[in-house]
Parts: C-alpha cells; sequence; structure tokens
C-alpha cells in the first residue's frame, strides 16, 4: 500500500507554489517533511487533503491516480490530517467531535450516542490513547486534545495520516507520549506524514526525511545519514547556526515589576491568580508552560489588552497596571504578540502599512491629520531591508508573505526605536530556522542593547536557549523558577504542575 505524488505543480498568479514535486509514504512508514516556511509543504498537503487542486501531476493510492474536489473525497480515500490548530469544539464531549459530520444513528434519525462513546473507548484502547469520551474538550490539557484528534482521524479508518507541527504545543513529556502513539499507528500499517521545525524530532521519529525548498523536493535522506546542522543547511541553503549566540547576561536595574496580578480571561475564569516577578534591564526572562495555563492572559495584562482585576504593574516605577496599548508604546514596550495573523498584522494592508501601525499618528509620519505617504514607504523599504524581510516589495499584501517574514514584519515594526521592555510571546511560533535564527538574534541584541525581555514561550528549547532566568506557569501561578543550571527533565515536571513551587539554587 502506498500513497504517491508525482510531478505535482500548483500554480497561483505570480507564484509557484509547488514545481513538480515527488513524494511517497508507504503502509508502514514515517515519512518527515521539512523546509522553511513558503518552501510548499502546506500546498503540498493541501493538494492531498483535497483542498487545492494540482496544476499538474498525479495523486495515486496503491497505483491508481486519485482526484480530489474536498477534503471529503480524501478521507473517503483514506487520509487524515491532524491540524497544527486543533478542530475541536471545546464545549462538546471528545465522542461528540469525534463523531462530527459522520453521526452514528438509530432509528428516526437519533444519534446513537452509547456507540459513539463505544468507538472512542475502542480505538483509545487499541492505540492507547488514555481519553474518556465523556470528557468535556475545554477541560482536557492540550495533549488530550491532541489524542481526540487522533481518534477523529482513526474513525474514519484512515491508512495515512499526515501530522502538521503536532508537537507544537507539547511538553518533553507529552512529546515522548506523542511519539510512542505515532511508532503505534506505524506498527498498525499506517502511513505517516510527519511536518515539523523540529529538527531533533525528524530525527529521532521518521524512517526517511524528504526536505524542500523554493517549492522542490531537493533531497531525502535517511536519519542516520545527516544531523540537525546537516538538514537545517538542506531546508535553507547555507549554514545555520542552530544555537543562541548571547553572552553572559548582564542585569541592571528593574525595569518591569508585576505584583500580585490576577486577571480574568473572556468567560470571567480567573486565570492569572497573584503573579509575581521583575524582570531587569540587561536580561531575559522566559516563561515557560503549556499553552493554556494563564500565559496569554498574562501577557495582554502587560501590554495594555486586557484589564488586571488586582495586582499591580510598574514600568520603571511608574504605574502601568490600566495603561493602553498606545501607552504601553509611548512608554517604550515593544509587543511581539503570540498570534501574528490575528493580533500583529492586519492582513489585508500592505507591507508599508503594517509597518507603520504603531507610528503612523507620530512625526515623521503624521503632518496634523495627513499621512506621509513617502516618508511611510521610505521607513518600510529601510526595515525590510534592515530586518531581512523577504517580500517583492513594500506594497504587497501582508499576506502573501510566508510565516517567518510576516514575524520579521512584527518584530522591525516594534524593535525599530530606544525599546525598554521587550515582551514577545511565542516568537518563533510555527517558522522555519533561517527565521527562528534571525528573530532569536534581533531578541539578543534587544537585551545587549539594556532593554528589559520578557519572552513566553510554550517551547521549551526556546526558553531554554534564549532565557537567563526561566519561571513556569501552571494553573495561573508561578510554579517554578529556575536558572540556567536546570535541566529540561525539571522544568518540563514544573510545566506539568508536578511537585511544589521550585527554586533552582
Amino acid at each position: 500500500m502506498e500513497l504517491a505524488l508525482a510531478g505535482v505543480t500548483k500554480q497561483f498568479p505570480g507564484v509557484l507554489a509547488n514545481d513538480d514535486v515527488n513524494l511517497t509514504v508507504s503502509e508502514g512508514e514515517i515519512v518527515a517533511l521539512l523546509g522553511e516556511n513558503g518552501a510548499g509543504k502546506t500546498t503540498l498537503m493541501n493538494i492531498l487533503y483535497g483542498l487545492y487542486r494540482p496544476t499538474s501531476g498525479t495523486v495515486s493510492i496503491d497505483g491508481k491516480p486519485v482526484e480530489f474536489h474536498s477534503p471529503g473525497d480524501a478521507i473517503k480515500a483514506g487520509i487524515g490530517m491532524v491540524h497544527q490548530h486543533f478542530m475541536l469544539v471545546p464545549v462538546f464531549t471528545v465522542a461528540e467531535n469525534v463523531i462530527l459530520g459522520d453521526e452514528p444513528a438509530k432509528r428516526f434519525g437519533v444519534i446513537d450516542r452509547a456507540r459513539a462513546a463505544k468507538t472512542v473507548t475502542e480505538i483509545s484502547r487499541r492505540y492507547n490513547l488514555d481519553v474518556d469520551p465523556e470528557a468535556i474538550i475545554e477541560d482536557l490539557p492540550v495533549g488530550i486534545q491532541q489524542r481526540v484528534e487522533i481518534i477523529k482521524v482513526l474513525e474514519r479508518e484512515a491508512r495515512f495520516v499526515v501530522f502538521d507541527e503536532p508537537t507544537s504545543v507539547l511538553t518533553p513529556t507529552e512529546v515522548e507520549g506523542f511519539f510512542e502513539i505515532v511508532n503505534s499507528l506505524k506498527a498498525d500499517g499506517k502511513g505517516i506524514v510527519f511536518i515539523s521545525h523540529k529538527l531533533g524530532e525528524a530525527l529521532e521519529i521518521a524512517d526517511r526525511i524528504v526536505i524542500m525548498r523554493r517549492g522542490k523536493t531537493v533531497a531525502e535522506v535517511l536519519p542516520g545519514e545527516v544531523d540537525e546542522a546537516g538538514l537545517a543547511e538542506l531546508m535553507v541553503g547555507r549554514p545555520v547556526d542552530l544555537v543562541v549566540d548571547k553572552a553572559e547576561a548582564d542585569p541592571k536595574d528593574v525595569v518591569l515589576t508585576v505584583d500580585h496580578l490576577m486577571v480574568l480571561d473572556d468567560r470571567n475564569r480567573q486565570v492569572v491568580n497573584g503573579v509575581s516577578f521583575e524582570v531587569r534591564s540587561g536580561e531575559i526572562v522566559g516563561i515557560a508552560g503549556v499553552q493554556g495555563n494563564g500565559q496569554t492572559e498574562l501577557v495582554e495584562a502587560l501590554t495594555g489588552l486586557r484589564t488586571p482585576i488586582g495586582g499591580t504593574v510598574l514600568l520603571n516605577g511608574q504605574d502601568m497596571t490600566i495603561a493602553t496599548p498606545r501607552a504601553m508604546h509611548k512608554a517604550n514596550v515593544a509587543h511581539v504578540p503570540e498570534d501574528r495573523q490575528k493580533s500583529g498584522l492586519v492582513l489585508p494592508f500592505t507591507v508599508t502599512e503594517n509597518i507603520v501601525l504603531n507610528s503612523y499618528y507620530e512625526r515623521p509620519l503624521s503632518r496634523g491629520v495627513r499621512m506621509d505617504w513617502d516618508a511611510a514607504h521610505d521607513q518600510a523599504v529601510r526595515l525590510v531591508d534592515e530586518y531581512d524581510v523577504r517580500t517583492p516589495g513594500v506594497d504587497v499584501l501582508v499576506s502573501n508573505l510566508s510565516g517567518g517574514n510576516q514575524q520579521k514584519v512584527i518584530v522591525a515594526r516594534e524593535f525599530d526605536r530606544d525599546v525598554a521592555l521587550v515582551i514577545a510571546s511565542q516568537p518563533t511560533r510555527g517558522i522555519d530556522v533561517g527565521s527562528i535564527e534571525y528573530i532569536h538574534s534581533r531578541i539578543v541584541e534587544e537585551r545587549d542593547l539594556g532593554a528589559a525581555v520578557l519572552i513566553v514561550s510554550s517551547e521549551l528549547d526556546e526558553v531554554m536557549a534564549l532565557s537567563d532566568r526561566i519561571l513556569v506557569m501552571y494553573d495561573g501561578e508561578i510554579a517554578g523558577e529556575f536558572d540556567g543550571s536546570a535541566t529540561a527533565t525539571e522544568i518540563g515536571l514544573a510545566m506539568l504542575g508536578s511537585g511544589d513551587e521550585v527554586e533552582a539554587s
């Protein structure tokens, strides 16, 4: 049994997204698909899943050409996809989510809930997924929600499963459990496509590794033939420094003081519970934690996007607890939000318009009630060059850029001034190794210029590589504080809420 894409080309107006791509996946095989943002991986998988039709080339299963006009066609052919952003209804049970769109029915069209629960239980036991069919999705940790997505795919009898960035929100312990699940799927004869930016994981889990660059498949290697540095060079086309190059920190005065901060989420639940910490000039403090433990609301409170219900936020001694985002900007706070497309950019705007989003009202861009668009254009051209934003021009829509280049636009806009405090949430989520290398170097540069830096990331490797001190958030509280000597296991346990609050010596 084999899934094959042969000579697949996809042409959009002005863009050749896939150029004569070949990819095969056999039963009982794990193939890792690697490439920079914009390399064509997503387009290729959208063709495989019936969201796009190829301009030319074929998709075949067991040697027979197939045509998919919709994801439904792909599912019927035995192809399933576990998306990076889960497609679950938070208020539904596990069983309700699994059968959604494929509901088993009793007489008169009544949904057979008992049968649905039994199906979930049977799949869960077969693959050691350990999921309660009656649990409500929003009450489950991220790792278990991912298992629900896997059960959804298996319930529809998928023979080939695509995992898109499956470990981006998991702790190290959860990643180990996920790999056990993937290997059990492989043992059951499933063909797996594993898309990831984490090179070490690809080397650990894959039987073969296929690398794409600029729409083409440029290499196919076995894990034993290459290391992480070699994979990175194949992806980017040049050597990449995978280690954050930074000198020892030299912390000075306290810039940010957070004292017993309490914050509600959108459902009026208290999700930040009396959090206190400080960040000094010339240091990077990282906050690690599984997504959903109050980090999002904490960052929103610190950047003026959400009003706390208690506690204080001081910036260089000035009370900024209820400051607006504009006031924070004027106080030289740079904010890189966790969701670049939702909170960091206006996708229908051009690169130039996004570059000046937070400064259009200031000189030299503003002349009273008029914008100086020539000055805005010149500023955008300068920053695109300085921050290595890969774009055909500053007048193209930012939505046309790859994820890594969209992130560079945000970093350029936020760092192009005398910054006192950097607050960066998930600064490299979903971007390639080349862009990660660049953004990490810019963050360290801001620290060395004297800024206080607060990094919030669910990527433990990123937190450990960048941070001079590490805080761990669990259930809305600081569950541990660590210095640079802490191990990933120690921090990972704190991320899962294991043990009492820990402070590294």
